[in-house]
């Protein structure tokens, strides 16, 4: 186990640098100069606009700027803000905890509800539960995730006043209850038919036909056989929808004015500021990358055939 684990993390180190290079060159490519636009409408001073971009080494070659910084990420230095000189970990130090415990709370609801109605349905194939899950689960995929951003802020925030409709505090669990339940929506969906899907394919399986043979219990065929053998495809889900969902709260998060990392890059994004949109992806990339390895090593305790060399 330990060889594997040294293997694939060794096997992350060129897929980190495939990675930031080639977010390096999509956000480089963009439109706009960041250093003009701390003018606004003013005409630039071309000297001070020449000064700032030599001090902030802008003005070299694409591949020297990009050594420049993976030499100072390894370092921990992700660089300064154009707009007002910031240093950038800052800003993510400040920002990634709100995300990830949005994440997680959105993750957790993906994983309690999603498997629960998956379950449920599974296992009542045929009947009007499964047809029910079936049908809101395809809803919930079919709607673009700001629709349903909108209509619970609207509803249960404006209407009906249960919650408030913006975040005003982004360390208040209670008030980041309604965007995770936003952000987690459709991977329940995704949760619930891949566990149906799974568990109705096992359910005809030998080992199946002989725990019935055997006369065990039903509540023990479902959880220690069923359930277990269904969940591989759903743990592989569940642990690479770890970076889609700090990724993907860039939607959920300027709804709800939550100040985590998909506002910083959002922001990132408006000003044009490349090293913000670099540095956020970096470490969506460092958490898409581990959780990705903790799934791998999750297969042997799920299934006990599975072994790492």
């Amino acid at each position: 186990m330990g060889r594997y684990v040294a293997r694939r993390l060794l096997q992350m180190i060129p897929v980190f640098i495939g990675t930031t290079l080639l977010i390096f060159l999509m956000v480089n490519a963009l439109p706009g100069d960041p250093v003009k636009a701390l003018w606004g409408d003013k005409p630039p001073d071309p000297a001070q606009v020449a000064q700032i971009k030599h001090d902030r080494g802008l003005d070299l070659p694409l591949w020297e700027q990009y050594l420049h910084y993976m030499k100072g990420l390894v370092q921990g230095d992700f660089g300064k803000t154009i707009a007002g000189n910031r240093p950038i970990l800052d800003e993510i130090t400040q920002a990634f905890p709100v995300s990830m415990r949005l994440a997680a709370m959105a993750w957790t609801f993906e994983l309690v509800v999603g498997i629960t109605l998956g379950v449920i349905a599974g296992v009542r194939r045929g009947r009007i539960i499964d047809t029910t899950v079936t049908f809101f689960t395809l809803l919930v995929i079919s709607v673009p995730i700001f629709v349903f951003g909108l209509g619970f802020q609207l509803i249960f925030g404006n209407e009906l006043g249960w919650v408030k409709p913006t975040v005003q505090d982004s360390e208040d669990f209670q008030q980041l209850m309604l965007p995770a339940l936003v952000l987690g929506l459709v991977g329940l969906a995704y949760v619930a038919r891949l566990t149906r899907t799974s568990i109705k394919e096992n359910r005809s399986a030998d080992y199946m036909r002989t725990a019935v043979a055997k006369g065990l219990p039903r509540q023990r065929i479902v959880t220690r056989h069923l359930l277990r053998n269904s969940l591989i495809p759903v743990v592989t889900y569940l642990g690479t929808d770890i970076g889609a969902l700090m990724g993907g709260a860039v939607i959920t998060e300027g709804i709800f004015n939550v100040t985590g990392v998909g506002n910083l890059l959002f922001q990132g994004i408006a000003r044009r500021e490349g090293a913000i949109i670099v540095g956020v992806v970096t470490v969506l990339v460092i958490v898409y990358l581990l959780a990705s390895l903790l799934v791998d090593l999750l297969y042997a305790v799920l299934d006990p055939r599975i072994r790492y060399a």
